[in-house]
């Protein structure tokens, strides 16, 4: 084999497997936007992570069990719960500032969403794609006030969603 022939031959193979590890990703991320879509009312409004600039423009809700919560959770979130949610937990917000509610993928904050727009919460958006989309996003994640990469994922099967990020269970 030439020495010429070597540079080429690396290349091909770095470009070879990059292609065989691309279309997995993208095959994923095709999956959970079909997952999601199943998941959401056509008719609530969603925000994607990368449209939030400034979380303390919200009243930034977490919509999960306590425990998912302690393990992280989006800077400056309350803590509302799903199963024990009560509209006592939200009866200091304001109705009219906007409110970000999410849970580890957006199905349980949508339900709790509908509530509190039922309840006269003028501007409820629920994150796209809930905790799990943000931190795949590279956006921060916290545990008491520190900024954590650990992700309370639900369960194992909803935790091969998690791409970046120490899945918790």
């Amino acid at each position: 084999m030439k020495a010429t022939s070597t540079p080429f031959l690396l290349a091909l193979i770095l470009f070879v497997s990059s292609w065989a590890i691309s279309p997995i990703a993208t095959a994923q991320s095709v999956a959970y936007k079909a997952l999601l879509f199943t998941l959401y009312d056509s008719d609530f409004p969603v925000l994607k992570p990368d449209q939030i600039t400034d979380l303390s423009k919200f009243q930034v809700l977490d919509t999960r069990e306590k425990e998912e919560f302690a393990v992280s959770h989006l800077k400056g979130a309350n803590w509302v719960g799903y199963d024990t949610f009560s509209m006592n937990n939200v009866a200091a917000l304001d109705k009219n500032k906007p409110v970000l509610v999410y849970c580890t993928v957006g199905a349980r904050s949508q339900e709790i969403g509908k509530k509190l727009k039922e309840a006269g919460f003028k501007q409820v958006f629920n994150l796209y794609g809930g905790l799990i989309e943000w931190a795949n996003e590279d956006k921060p994640i916290f545990h008491e006030g520190y900024r954590t990469y650990q992700v309370h994922t639900y369960s194992k099967s909803w935790g091969i969603w998690l791409n970046k990020g120490e899945k918790v269970y």
